[in-house]
């Protein structure tokens, strides 16, 4: 007898939209809960797409997928319509070769990486393994978004392993393939702050931070820089940058003509608002894309004191 329920045939309509649906805390690319955060690790290793479903957007959803598969957690994976289980039984299937099976895909050779590390990385990395066990290693991962995440933790089965002067990191092989020709690098930050500094040649563009520091040497270099200003028209009556153009309509409209290669700088008061506005025009095809780091408000602290703070 078919269910009347509409929450339940709305679960049954979202099982057949996809071969691969998860229904998880979060989303893909940012999981609210550890055990949805492995199923996706364990899924983008491998599938390239798969849908999301984020219970916590919909409480209806996420009591009524429970009854739905007479399951009481989340997550909870589905193929082609059949549930397959939670957080463990995923995680066994992976171990075990059985959701390769399930999924369709064939387990494949994925040749080692070609990484650089710098000698002052590899330091750090030395440093790091000193207390670490013997199946212990430096374990990569790259997100789908391409965010790398370093860690200490044991060998796993599928690993892709590279070997480094005495150091050794281990990908998954979905991660392995997305870190062809990245560096690792450890370098001094902002703010007397150290940490490493990936870059990955495979990675889409983002938009980069710059700080108020290199926004002067921009504005007092020979080539001209396109910086606008996100915040309001109050806001700007108060303090400016000199050069800062405002973000109105007609600027957008001249930013839409310009070569899409075109540096874009954008600052507002602290820099949430010209992150997002940076984020936009990255969306429309920009590919040099910056955001001033703690906005005006640190060009007042840090390069010109006589600009107002408010």
């Amino acid at each position: 007898m078919e269910n009347t329920d509409p929450v339940q045939q709305r679960l049954a309509h979202i099982v057949k939209s996809a071969p691969v649906v998860l229904f998880m805390k979060g989303t893909r690319y940012q999981p609210q809960c550890g055990f949805s955060a492995t199923v996706v690790s364990i899924l983008d290793q491998l599938l390239p797409n798969y849908e999301t479903v984020n219970v916590l957007a919909d409480h209806s959803v996420r009591e009524g997928v429970k009854v739905f598969s007479s399951w009481p957690t989340i997550p909870q994976l589905y193929v082609n319509q059949e549930f397959v289980g939670g957080c463990d039984i995923v995680r066994e299937m992976f171990e075990s070769g059985e959701l390769h099976k399930t999924l369709g895909v064939e387990e494949q050779t994925v040749a080692p990486p070609t990484i650089t590390v710098s000698a002052r990385a590899r330091a750090m990395f030395v440093e790091a393994m000193k207390d670490a066990t013997g199946d212990e290693v430096i374990k990569v991962q790259i997100s789908p978004a391409y965010q790398t995440g370093l860690g200490i933790e044991r060998r796993g089965a599928r690993d892709v392993v590279v070997e480094l002067d005495g150091i050794t990191l281990a990908f998954d092989p979905i991660s392995a393939q997305r870190a062809e020709g990245m560096s690792i690098d450890f370098i001094d930050q902002a703010g007397g702050q150290a940490g490493f500094k990936i870059d990955n040649p495979n990675a889409p563009p983002s938009v980069q931070q710059m700080s108020v520091e290199e926004l002067k040497a921009k504005l007092d270099g020979p080539d001209k820089v396109e910086l606008f200003d996100v915040r309001t028209p109050r806001e700007r009556e108060v303090a400016t940058i000199p050069g800062a153009t405002a973000l109105d309509d007609n600027a957008e409209a001249y930013i839409q003509q310009l070569d899409k290669s075109t540096p874009l700088v954008f600052h507002c008061h602290h820099g949430g608002r010209s992150q997002r506005a940076a984020e936009y025009f990255l969306a429309q095809g920009f590919t040099k894309v910056f955001n001033v780091v703690g906005g005006i408000d640190a060009w007042s602290l840090r390069v010109d004191p006589s600009v107002k703070r408010y």
